[in-house]
């Protein structure tokens, strides 16, 4: 490793032996980064001087604009206060906590440039959670939108200086900023492979992990999937509802147009019902979001007009008019979900998987590489296999484990559960996948959620796609419940939509017309909402507890 430039080595003294790291691939010229790099310069400094200080960086919903100019000047001040007024020397670890606004995101390239560690969680996390981030991270200082201080008030942190920002009083961060002078920040001389960031898996159940990446890792999704499948310009305005306290926001929002020179509009409020108008009113071209809310999305639109052509789809409705690239990622893309808001809008859907571990996403297909029903190809510079418990490839068209490397790899914060997911040198993400004869890898399901039922293997997604293209299903989850006879029964939960009539044998009828009958769901539960976790991810081991399950 090169010499580092923090001085707090917490986060490099605790990464986990290097026998226990993956194997790396940087098969890519531009995967080659120099041994000194520092993100925020390349991601700020480096695309304000290449395109421009007087071109847009961040937007928000009442019309404000942070161009270039602005946020270099904006974030240079914060860093000054991090290293001159709050004490940060390189390597501390601070919290950054907010809704997902430019503030924040200045806040977050401050920490960088400063050569702090960022440690971003989300503005729902409560008390405890909290308390066990930082205590797991071992945080110093926090930057919290003066909103959102009260939980972490209340996880009564040892030792941890928390300064917010929005709020009143001298000591806010906003008047600490306004109060000095604009000044230039030399930022602090890190090495590439310097801890940036940890970032804590959302999890649905367990101790969160906090996943370690470098400063060279934080360009690196960028320069894979932002480039080659996104091919994000400087003209493009992203958009999108996942918060910056997830990788997929952070992303999405914050590293990929910067790195490219392109603006983003930043939403406190980004559910379907918030996005449609923002897309048209602002223009947005790049969209990131949930299958869910592309079907929530597509209850929002205008009916399509009787005499579109049924062969041909029709050109986007002028709400999504400028829409160029529509990305899904978070949890399984049914085809389902893909085909009508195709039919309805003409767009393709991007679907994509990730991982905290791995940053961002790393299989996925644009334009007319789609096949509707797969996640698609590894991002050029990642490699994928499909592997059986030994680690050895099995043959295409078998169900196993998704192995995967490329330029970014896990690294657990002092976590013995490194061995369980890096494995002869490569990332084993816990999903179950085909990969198909022509190199295309199909979702089947997490690996500990395959159902197995009187000696059958049935896969939870493939039962939610058959109820998905039920007219009336909003959103499904399916799951196995033990039993004494068959080991598992399969188990749909189910939220329809408004005004649809709750009938059980009906829907289970019409799941049998889609699937071999011993796939088709012994119990159908009805609720108002699937429970999820604050990054809206399905928390089905709530719905796998013995009862009528929750909401119902």
């Amino acid at each position: 490793m090169e010499t580092s430039g923090h001085v707090d080595t917490f986060a490099r003294d605790h990464l986990p032996p290097r026998e226990q790291w993956p194997a790396l691939v940087r098969d890519r010229p531009e995967l080659h980064y120099p041994d000194r790099l520092n993100c925020g310069t390349e991601l700020l400094d480096r695309s304000a001087r290449r395109h421009g200080t007087d071109r847009p960086a961040f937007r928000t919903t009442d019309g404000a604009v942070w161009t270039y100019g602005r946020l270099q000047e904006q974030v240079d001040r914060i860093a000054h206060v991090l290293t001159d007024e709050l004490g940060v020397v390189p390597g501390n670890r601070v919290l950054l906590r907010g809704a997902t606004t430019p503030w924040l995101a200045a806040c977050w390239l401050a920490v960088m440039k400063a050569g702090g560690v960022a440690v971003t969680v989300l503005a729902q996390q409560r008390t405890q959670e909290l308390a066990t981030i930082c205590e797991i991270a071992q945080v110093s200082h926090a930057l919290c939108d003066a909103r959102a201080v009260d939980d972490l008030t209340k996880a009564g942190v040892p030792g941890l200086a928390v300064t917010t920002y929005g709020g009143e009083g001298p000591d806010d961060l906003v008047a600490r900023v306004a109060a000095r002078p604009p000044a230039a920040y030399d930022a602090v001389d890190t090495a590439a492979d310097d801890v940036a960031l940890i970032a804590f898996t959302s999890g649905t159940t367990g101790r969160p992990k906090g996943c370690m990446h470098f400063h060279r890792d934080v360009l690196a999704i960028a320069d894979t999937f932002a480039r080659y499948v996104l091919k994000a310009g400087p003209d493009d305005v992203f958009a999108g509802s996942p918060p910056l306290g997830f990788t997929f926001g952070l992303g999405g929002l914050v590293i990929f147009p910067l790195r490219v020179g392109a603006s983003s509009l930043l939403l406190e409020q980004a559910g379907p019902r918030q996005l449609l108008p923002a897309i048209a009113e602002h223009g947005v071209s790049v969209l990131f979001t949930a299958p869910t809310a592309y079907r929530a999305m597509l209850d929002e639109l205008p009916a399509p007009a009787s005499d579109e052509s049924p062969e041909q789809p029709p050109a986007p409705p002028p709400a999504l008019a400028s829409l160029r690239r529509c990305v899904s990622a978070g949890e399984n893309l049914p085809a389902a979900t893909w085909q009508s808001w195709y039919e309805r809008t003409g767009l393709r859907i991007i679907n994509g998987i990730g991982a905290t571990e791995l940053l961002h996403i790393f299989i996925s297909a644009a334009d007319e590489a789609i096949r509707p029903g797969t996640t698609g190809l590894p991002v050029p510079g990642w490699h994928a296999r499909v592997v059986d418990e030994a680690g050895l490839p099995v043959p295409d068209g078998e169900p196993g484990l998704l192995a995967v490397r490329g330029p970014v790899g896990c690294r657990y914060l002092a976590d013995p559960r490194q061995r369980e997911y890096v494995r002869h040198g490569w990332n084993v993400t816990g999903d179950t996948y085909i990969r198909d004869s022509d190199g295309y890898f199909r979702y089947v399901a997490r690996a500990d959620d395959m159902i197995i039922s009187a000696g059958f293997n049935i896969a939870g997604p493939e039962v939610e796609e058959a109820l998905l293209r039920h007219p009336d299903v909003v959103e499904t989850a399916v799951v196995g419940r033990p039993d004494e006879r068959r080991g598992q029964v399969v188990v749909a939960y189910v939220v329809l939509r408004a005004g649809a009539v709750a009938d059980a044998e009906r829907l289970r009828e019409f799941v049998k017309a889609e699937l071999v009958p011993y796939k088709c769901p012994r119990e159908l539960v009805f609720l108002q909402a699937l429970p999820r976790t604050a990054t809206g991810k399905l928390q089905r081991f709530r719905l796998r507890e013995p009862g009528p399950g929750p909401g119902a």
